[in-house]
């Protein structure tokens, strides 16, 4: 039986390509005005976007408990899976990575466990590239390496309309938000090594779009690339964010997949999101 792949709920796949690929996935939790759920069960976007834009906001977002992977996992190889390959949000945003990495431990070298330095799409690409080894009949470190390479074929940069749900998340620190803010600035940030670090200002939503457009070009090179787009409450963000990128990039762009952004990143972000993330495809011939 071939590698089984493990992510979370911040991948944000369409539906179809998790049941396509077989794809397990563990949800995060987010509590909104105190109420808690689980993201993509039980919270969902919209969820998300009616409590940020209440008067009183309180939000936040936890981990997936260490024996809720070692659950998932035993449960994989027990059903005949050679090994487990977890790919996940980075670890300079969440304590997933740690979670699943404990829940691995006590399993014999069976599961290996990958920090994508991102999430959305970001995670999305190196996910979906670990099924596709898997499905190939990769063996463990067949698939973790071709999520690994993945993730340094991926990059990702979004628009948000203010940093103040990121600082209050703890996301970013205060200098940053107070940047954010200053003189009416719309912040472009980006993950290098997967911290989000403020990339540019713009003082319009729609300059912003144009500068993501930008950094995306620039981002894929010479390549032929897949493409991420996330919106929160923005869905028009979205159409003209994709509409430019397809004029741009044109006959280079193999797959783009389009999504509202679920309630862990919501609760950070904040609606207005706009986002754009980039992988680029192997040359081909490359291992």
């Amino acid at each position: 039986m071939p590698v089984a792949v493990v992510t979370d709920s911040t991948a944000y796949l369409p539906p179809e390509l998790v049941r396509a690929h077989r794809l397990t996935v563990v949800p995060l939790t987010v509590v909104l005005n105190g109420a808690e759920g689980l993201e993509g069960v039980e919270i969902f976007p919209a969820d998300a976007t009616q409590a940020l834009q209440g008067r009183r906001v309180s939000a936040s977002t936890s981990r997936p408990a260490p024996e809720q992977f070692a659950r998932t996992y035993r449960r994989l190889l027990d059903a005949g899976a050679d090994g487990v390959v977890s790919v996940h949000l980075s670890a300079e945003l969440s304590g997933t990575v740690d979670a699943a990495r404990l829940a691995a431990d006590g399993l014999d070298d069976r599961v290996a466990v990958v920090d994508s330095r991102a999430t959305g799409m970001g995670l999305g690409f190196p996910v979906l590239a670990a099924a596709e080894a898997a499905e190939r009949g990769a063996d463990l470190d067949g698939v973790r390496r071709a999520a690994v390479e993945a993730v340094d074929r991926t990059a990702i940069f979004f628009y948000v309309d203010t940093l103040e749900f990121l600082r209050r998340g703890g996301r970013i620190n205060a200098a940053e938000a107070l940047l954010g803010t200053a003189l009416s600035v719309k912040p472009i940030m980006h993950m290098p090594d997967g911290a989000i670090v403020l990339r540019d200002k713009v003082r319009t939503a729609s300059r912003g779009i144009a500068r993501l457009v930008d950094l995306a070009v620039e981002a894929a090179g010479d390549a032929e690339v897949d493409l991420g787009v996330h919106h929160l409450a923005a869905p028009e963000r979205a159409r003209a964010l994709l509409d430019a990128l397809a004029e741009r990039l044109g006959d280079r762009i193999r797959e783009t997949y389009v999504s509202e952004a679920g309630a862990v990143v919501a609760a950070h972000a904040g609606p207005g999101l706009a986002c754009v993330v980039v992988h680029r495809r192997a040359p081909l011939g490359a291992a």
